[in-house]
């Protein structure tokens, strides 16, 4: 029987028919690769997450961590499943050699990664908070810090997190007011060190007894030399506060004073604790002064831009957690569509003749045909921009590297959105081609819903990346990223026009045109001379422009498996299911941008307008 966490048959296309990842075994940091060292790598996955990570996933939904005050418990089923990832040296999949990794590339770690957020994206949180927190340090720490905390997370002896948001601030960054006052004495080894107080909300991973040590990265003020804080994100630093202190052996030893003030209960992604944190209420008092202990990451006043390299690779992430949950409800749409008799043709009502499997039924077929297009559609984006990645870390030319660089820049906001939007929506298909039994908590398709609901939140709201991709990314380099995907996109249409696939053609123009109605809309946009006007409706030019970009991902699908079928001699219906999805992506999607983008470039000012008092 197929998995219904992921299709093993979709990963294989888009990594190695579509993406040509073992093009990348030419280049030496993944020279002692191949494409049997990928399958491997998947293959581990693939059982991991399948004997450990997909059983205990309703159970730890219905069984979520609490908090007595004291400690928080947690079912085992999850520490069993993080020590087999962890041993298995996925943790560092990644990573150089020198730090036990195994040199794999962003798209394959990305795509093993995959297997283990659709089995259970609660347990897999702790995972890749970890690997992104550690990710940061190797970017911004000292060679010290490294050494004590990104190694021991590596190897899965630590776990880490990312500490932005507060109570009163939420996702407003220039309005947090947690402190990080420098302590006049040093550390036990020598190291600065300041002491934290403040709170930190929505901490994702925050407590749990699940290994060692608890490494926390958190954004607070220094104060300057009047003991104020510097107003918005000029002020903002960066700091290592693990839960446990270091001994002189770099193993866990006294508390450090961070507590957790209480559990957040959310709707979905129940297995993950989700905290209040208090940093420095004094209950515990390490050396007898008042403040968590907390160690300087890169330069002071820089901790925002610091944090940027954790919150780009979480952005992405959240759009590959988005794609997969989409994913894999999916997959659990369809075999039910395939085993569920109900119902006969319209015209042939005779009571007589056995029920139909409801994917006999045109409705049904229209809805698992929608989520297959966008959960593929949006696989594809989000392998797209990891192998991006690659590019940008290791194509030979600084030109490749730089370009690659640009499209990542402007794709992330999309790739984090687009898929949290979509995929949000195919998971509530998923729960209506299953009825009423969809709606019950006997069938996992009605917590995909509420797991994948978080994700238009996570890290960034879909209006927060509007204003990102309009306000910035359209503008930077006197647009020269804007530009770059224009490009990008132009090639695929020359190459398909130049291919002479007729079913293609029309949809190579549409492609065409759809980019340039957005071309068009941006500088009317921006001929306003008023930044109110020209963002006033971002979410939606996001939302445009996702549509557009991920109808460039299926012609990009649509072109291999047209190529496909003139040479396959076996599997022609996994191609020609992919032209049939990128069929109706053109037909039914991709029209809806028209709409769109007429409203935008008509300066509608009706949201802008409304007055608080007229609700």
């Amino acid at each position: 029987m197929s998995s219904t966490i992921l299709s093993r048959r979709d990963l294989d296309f888009l990594l190695f028919e579509w993406l040509d990842v073992e093009a990348l075994t030419t280049r030496a940091r993944f020279a002692d690769h191949s494409r049997e060292t990928f399958s491997a790598a998947l293959d581990t996955a693939e059982q991991i997450a399948t004997d450990l990570f997909a059983p205990h996933n309703k159970l730890s939904d219905s069984q979520e961590p609490y908090f007595d005050g004291t400690a928080v418990t947690i079912i085992p089923q999850v520490k069993t499943a993080l020590d087999t990832y962890s041993a298995a040296g996925l943790m560092a999949s990644g990573q150089d050699y020198a730090l036990d990794g195994m040199q794999l590339p962003s798209v394959v770690e990305k795509a093993v990664a995959a297997w283990f957020t659709a089995a259970n994206v609660a347990t897999s949180a702790y995972i890749f908070l970890t690997i992104a927190n550690a990710n940061t340090l190797l970017k911004t720490g000292t060679p010290r810090q490294v050494e004590q905390f990104v190694k021991p997370m590596f190897a899965g002896q630590f776990f880490g997190t990312m500490c932005l948001s507060e109570p009163q601030a939420g996702s407003s960054l220039s309005d947090i007011t947690t402190r990080a006052e420098p302590d006049p004495v040093a550390g036990p080894d020598g190291e600065r060190q300041y002491r934290l107080t403040g709170n930190k909300m929505w901490i994702s991973a925050g407590e749990h007894e699940l290994a060692g040590n608890i490494v926390h990265l958190v954004l607070a003020k220094i104060p300057g030399p009047d003991g104020k804080l510097i107003p918005g994100t000029r002020g903002i630093s960066l700091f290592i506060v693990p839960k446990f202190l270091l001994d002189e052996q770099g193993k866990p030893g006294e508390r450090n004073d961070v507590v957790l003030a209480g559990l957040n209960h959310k709707m979905g992604n129940r297995g993950t604790t989700n905290c209040l944190l208090n940093f420095g209420e004094g209950k515990f008092t390490p050396q007898g002064k008042r403040g968590a202990v907390g160690y300087l990451v890169g330069t002071a006043h820089q901790g925002l831009a610091n944090m940027f390299h954790m919150m780009n690779e979480a952005r992405i992430g959240v759009g590959l957690g988005a794609a997969v949950l989409g994913v894999t409800g999916y997959l659990h749409a369809l075999d039910y569509a395939r085993n569920r008799p109900q119902g006969r043709h319209p015209a042939e009502k005779d009571p007589a003749q056995p029920p139909l499997p409801i994917i006999r039924h045109t409705d049904v077929r229209r809805m698992l045909l929608a989520q297959k297009a966008y959960v593929e559609g949006a696989m594809g984006l989000v392998l797209y921009c990891a192998r991006l990645v690659d590019e940008h870390n290791t194509a030979e030319t600084p030109e490749a590297r730089r370009h690659a660089g640009q499209l990542l820049d402007f794709l992330t906001p999309i790739a984090k959105s687009w898929p949290s939007q979509w995929c949000v929506e195919a998971n509530s298909l998923a729960i209506q081609v299953h009825g009423g039994y969809g709606y019950t908590r006997e069938y996992n398709v009605e917590q995909f819903y509420r797991d994948n609901r978080l994700n238009p939140i996570h890290e960034g709201t879909h209006g927060i990346h509007g204003l990102d991709l309009l306000g910035r990314k359209v503008t930077i380099q006197d647009g020269a990223l804007f530009a770059a995907v224009g490009a990008a996109l132009a090639r695929t249409i020359e190459a398909v026009r130049e291919e002479g696939a007729e079913e293609l053609l029309p949809y190579a123009d549409q492609l065409q045109a759809a980019w340039q109605q957005l071309a068009a809309v941006t500088a009317t946009l921006y001929g306003t001379g008023d930044l109110n006007k020209t963002l006033a409706n971002a979410s939606v030019y996001l939302e445009a422009a996702g549509q557009i970009v991920v109808a460039w991902i299926w012609l990009q699908q649509a072109q291999v498996a047209q190529a496909k079928l003139l040479t396959a001699t076996g599997e022609l219906d996994f191609y020609r299911g992919k032209l049939q999805a990128c069929r109706y992506f053109y037909h039914w999607e991709l029209p809806k941008v028209g709409p769109q983008l007429q409203l935008l470039a008509s300066i509608d000012t009706t949201t802008l307008d409304m007055q608080d008092a007229w609700f």
